[in-house]
C-alpha cells in the first residue's frame, strides 16, 4: 500500500533537515578586503558605529563568527604598522621589537546591537564579549550549544585575552536585519567577522514568527541586606523569601520564548556565590511563581556546588577554583524552552534571600513577538570588570642626576614614540576608511543576492 509524501518529516530535526529540500538561498556578510588584499578585519575607531550586516528579508540569520582585538601601544615598535601585514604584532614585549598589550576592557566596551524588521530600538544590546558568553572581559575556552568561544592557549583566562566566537541561534526577520558595533573605548578596535544567512521566497507567518532578544544588565553590588561577613549558609541567612524579590535576569511583555542565559559572579566573601533560588513569573503569576527553583547551581543543572565542565546545555566556563572569586556559568532553555503568552520576569536570588553583596552580571536570550522592549545598557564606566590591579612604583624624582647620554635616550624615546603612533594613526584611519567603504559595498552585494534569488524563482 502507497501512501502520501510527509513533508513534515524532517521538520524539527537538526541532522535530518539538511537533507530536505527547501527553497532558500544561501549567502554571507562578511569582513573581507574587497581589494583582493589581506586587510580582512573592519577597523572601528574610538567613538564610532560600524554596521556590519543591513539585509533585505525575509531570512534568517544561522552562524556568526568573530574574532577581534583592541590594541594599545605602550612604547615605540621597531616595525612601523605601515610595513607590516597583520592586525596587531603578537611579539613578546620582551623582546624589544615592539611594546604594547590588549585592553583588558575592550569586551566590555565594545557593544554589538541587532534590529529586526521595523524595530527602532534594538532588540538585541550587549557587550560583545558578554553577547558571547565573555564574562568579566576574561576569555576561556568553552563550548555548548549554541555558543563556543576558542581561546589561544596563551591567552586563556586573560582578561583581553584573544579569542574566536561562534553563534548558532537561528534569527529570523521579515523585512529587514541590521547588526552594528559601536567602539565605546579609547582605542580602534578590529573585528573580522562572517554573518551567515540564507534568503526565503516568502514572508514568515506574523501569527507565528518570534524575533530574537538578548540583553545585558549587571548589578555591583546587588543589594544584599546583609553585612559583607555574614557568611553563606550560616544560621543568620536562614530568613524567608516569599516576595519573589532577587537579581532580574530578564523581565518583558509580550508573547515568547525564554531560551537562557550566562551569569557572570565576582564574590567577594570567600565562601560562597550560590544558593540563591530561580523564580520564573509567567504571564498571570504572583507568589508562587510557575517555576521555583532550589539554588543557584541547580538552575545551571550541577549540584553541591558547580564543577568544571561545559555540556551542551549548561555548565562552567570560568570556574572559581581556576580564578578565585569568578565564576562565569551558563544554561540553555532549547530542549526544554520556557513559553509565555503575555509576559515573563526570570529572577535568582543573589544568596538565599538575597543576603550577599557581589558583582552579578547577566546576558538573556529569548525570542518574542514585536515590539519587542525598549532595552537600553549601561555607561561604559558602570560595565567594566572588577579586576585586580598592579600598583606600579612611582616615578623617578624629576630633579634626579642623569648623564648627558641617559638624557639622550629618554628624549629619543618619546620622539621614536611619537613617530611610531604618528604612522599607526594614518594606517588606522586608512583601514576605517576602507572598512566604512566594504560595509556600504557589503549592503550592495546583499541586494543584488536577494535580487538575483527572486528572479530565479520566476524562471
Amino acid at each position: 500500500m502507497s501512501s502520501a509524501p510527509v513533508s513534515s518529516f524532517f521538520q524539527g530535526d537538526l541532522l535530518s533537515s539538511v537533507a530536505q529540500r527547501k527553497t532558500a538561498r544561501s549567502a554571507r556578510v562578511s569582513s573581507w578586503d574587497q581589494s583582493g588584499f589581506n586587510e580582512d578585519a573592519f577597523v572601528v575607531q574610538p567613538g564610532e558605529t560600524a554596521v556590519l550586516a543591513d539585509i533585505e528579508g525575509p531570512g534568517k540569520i544561522t552562524h556568526l563568527w568573530f574574532v577581534q582585538t583592541c590594541r594599545r601601544i605602550l612604547g615605540p615598535g621597531l616595525i612601523p604598522y605601515s610595513k607590516s601585514g597583520v592586525a596587531m604584532l603578537e611579539i613578546h614585549n620582551a623582546l624589544g621589537l615592539s611594546y604594547e598589550d590588549s585592553d583588558p576592557d575592550y569586551y566590555r566596551k565594545v557593544v554589538i546591537r541587532m534590529y529586526w524588521d521595523d524595530s527602532e530600538t534594538p532588540n538585541v544590546i550587549a557587550p560583545i564579549g558578554d553577547f558571547f558568553c565573555v564574562g568579566h572581559s576574561m576569555a576561556a575556552n568553552f563550548q555548548s550549544l549554541p555558543f563556543t568561544v576558542s581561546v589561544k592557549p596563551s591567552e586563556e583566562k586573560k582578561f583581553g585575552g584573544s579569542a574566536a566566537f561562534n553563534c548558532y541561534l537561528t534569527m529570523p526577520f521579515n523585512k529587514r536585519a541590521r547588526i552594528e558595533i559601536e567602539n565605546q573605548g579609547e582605542h580602534a578596535y578590529f573585528q573580522y567577522f562572517y554573518i551567515d544567512y540564507e534568503l526565503l521566497p516568502a514572508p514568515f507567518d506574523p501569527k507565528e514568527i518570534l524575533y530574537f532578544h538578548a540583553h545585558w544588565r549587571r548589578e555591583n553590588p546587588t543589594p544584599g541586606w546583609a553585612p559583607n561577613n555574614v557568611q553563606t549558609n550560616s544560621l543568620e541567612t536562614q530568613v524567608p523569601n516569599l516576595t519573589g524579590d532577587g537579581y532580574t535576569i530578564l523581565e518583558t511583555t509580550g508573547s515568547g520564548t525564554f531560551i537562557g542565559c550566562n551569569h557572570s559572579v565576582l564574590h567577594h566573601q570567600g565562601t560562597w556565590w550560590g544558593e540563591g533560588d530561580d523564580m520564573i513569573f509567567i504571564d498571570d503569576d504572583t507568589w508562587p511563581p510557575s517555576m521555583h527553583g532550589t539554588g543557584g547551581e541547580d538552575y545551571f543543572s550541577q549540584g553541591w556546588g558547580m564543577q568544571k565542565n561545559a555540556y551542551p546545555f549548561c555548565g562552567t566556563i570560568i570556574h572559581e577554583e581556576d580564578v578565585p572569586g569568578y565564576q562565569v556559568s551558563y544554561r540553555w532553555h532549547l530542549a526544554d524552552p520556557v513559553r509565555f503568552n503575555k509576559k515573563i520576569t526570570v529572577k535568582l536570588e543573589h544568596g538565599h534571600a538575597n543576603h550577599l553583596r557581589d558583582n552579578w552580571s547577566t546576558t538573556a536570550y529569548w525570542y518574542q513577538t514585536l515590539p519587542g522592549p525598549k532595552l537600553e545598557i549601561q555607561p561604559v564606566k558602570e560595565r567594566l570588570p572588577n579586576r585586580p590591579t598592579v600598583v606600579a612604583p612611582p616615578e623617578p624624582a624629576a630633579d634626579r642626576s642623569l648623564t648627558q647620554l641617559q638624557q639622550d635616550h629618554i628624549k629619543q624615546r618619546e620622539e621614536r614614540l611619537k613617530a611610531f603612533v604618528d604612522d599607526r594613526n594614518k594606517w588606522l584611519e586608512r583601514r576605517a576608511e576602507a572598512s566604512r567603504k566594504r560595509a556600504q559595498n557589503n549592503i550592495e552585494f546583499a541586494k543584488d543576492i536577494r535580487k538575483r534569488f527572486l528572479e530565479s524563482l520566476d524562471k
